[in-house]
């Protein structure tokens, strides 16, 4: 029987209308291969459900679970988060309150504060930290090409290269580029599962 890297873990995955259909189901299915429990959140804005429409195909999607309101330890019970590439990172990243965070970037601020949890951001999704660049400044990634003026401006150390790996933030060119991201991801969570606690963790 084939050994799968990620029993047990749970991957939630960022979502809204715009997403790059051949990304978000190549997750869909590639991510339960190696056992992982897959969840994809989105604000659901008091609704029980939430179809949301592809970019390419205009493909539906339902989305029934909420990243709002999320305690500390539901966010401590993923192993990895990640923003998906073409436009859902800016449709998440609306704030009816300017001198609010936007929900989805403050739960991406909550978990960069945790160490045990890896990021994966991907493409356009750099949009989503634009209103926290601290978390980025310092930080090797890579993003769409057209985000790289952002990314400098966010201070981020960019490499030119189809996936980043920075301790535990990975990031990956564009959509595109998924397959070999997932893949990334999927060892980054495999290898963190194997460390004794506390190692190869940011000081």
């Amino acid at each position: 029987m084939t050994r799968v890297l990620l029993e047990g873990k749970k991957i939630g995955i960022l979502l809204e209308s715009d997403f790059y259909e051949h990304e978000i189901w190549y997750y869909r299915y590639r991510f339960p291969e190696e056992g992982a429990e897959v969840h994809f959140l989105t604000r659901m804005w008091g609704q029980p459900s939430l179809t949301f429409t592809g970019h390419e195909y205009k493909a539906p999607f339902v989305c029934t679970e909420s990243f709002e309101n999320m305690s500390d330890e539901e966010l401590r019970s993923y192993s990895a988060l990640i923003i998906p590439s073409a436009m859902v990172s800016d449709r998440l990243r609306y704030s009816e309150n300017l001198a609010e965070l936007p929900p989805a970037t403050d739960l991406m601020r909550r978990a960069f504060a945790e160490p045990g949890i890896v990021k994966g951001i991907i493409c356009h999704g750099l949009w989503l930290m634009s209103r926290v660049p601290e978390l980025i400044r310092g930080r090797r990634l890579v993003c769409h090409p057209n985000l790289y003026g952002d990314a400098l401006n966010m201070g981020a150390r960019y490499e030119d290269a189809d996936v980043v790996v920075d301790d535990d933030l990975v990031t990956g060119r564009t959509g595109a580029q998924a397959g070999a991201f997932a893949r990334t991801l999927i060892e980054q969570v495999a290898s963190r599962s194997r460390e004794p606690v506390g190692a190869g963790r940011r000081s």
